[in-house]
């Protein structure tokens, strides 16, 4: 009996853990950028420190600035092939994010553009509209495939469950411009169409040939556009 006890202690505390990034142990830890690794004592070489996150800086040196991020007010550029633009807010911009599990977005889309298909491998994402109209949807995993999509307008808000592809289209006449958090201090970024096609190096020809189902031309002339 306390054998089964202890497996369902655990499996529960499993999964908790796996359910975002794992909770802060102190009141912050600001990213330090500027830790390219440690001194070993006992030895010259530096090695590189590997954490699941960012080093923290010394608390001795963090100032009010390590939480503040300015210029989310500005629009971002959409003068490009999808017609829209992503200002992240990550660990990345915001060194005071790290370990706290959150991150946020804007998304800015000229008329007619999109996000196109994308994933957060670490993040569910909660979307709310602040101008114009915005067609979007995610697709559940295999074998089903089910689509859910919704137009929404301003002041809609619309969640994207962790890891799912989703899209977000401007079907109105003017400027669009969504908010997004996220539940993870860096959630990644899988954009479908240059994860498959513009890889580093390519995927083989014959396999998105044949994983398509189309001819082994009209993959080269996707590639070529990534």
């Amino acid at each position: 009996m306390s054998r089964i006890l202890i497996f369902g202690v655990l499996l529960a505390t499993c999964s908790i853990a796996f359910a975002s990034d794992p909770s802060p142990l102190q009141d912050y830890c600001v990213a330090d950028a500027n830790s390219p690794g440690v001194h070993n004592k006992v030895s010259i070489f530096v090695y590189a420190v590997l954490v699941n996150g960012v080093v923290c800086k010394d608390a001795k040196l963090v100032k009010a600035d390590d939480f503040l991020f300015r210029g989310l007010h500005v629009m971002g550029n959409t003068s490009n092939d999808v017609g829209s633009n992503v200002t992240a807010v990550t660990v990345a911009e915001l060194a005071g994010l790290n370990t706290l599990g959150i991150s946020l977005a804007r998304i800015d889309f000229a008329p007619g553009g999109i996000n196109p298909p994308h994933t957060h491998p670490r993040a569910t994402e909660v979307l709310t509209v602040i101008e114009g109209s915005l067609l979007v949807g995610f697709v559940t995993s295999n074998p089903d495939n089910r689509l859910f999509t919704k137009m929404l307008e301003k002041g809609d808000v619309f969640v994207f469950p962790q890891g799912l592809i989703h899209f977000q289209k401007n079907v109105g006449y003017g400027h669009a411009l969504a908010i997004a958090g996220l539940s993870s201090q860096n959630p990644g970024v899988i954009t479908i169409a240059n994860a498959v096609f513009g890889s580093n190096p390519d995927i083989a020809e014959d396999i998105l040939a044949k994983a398509f189902q189309v001819d082994i031309k009209v993959v080269r002339q996707i590639q070529s556009k990534f």
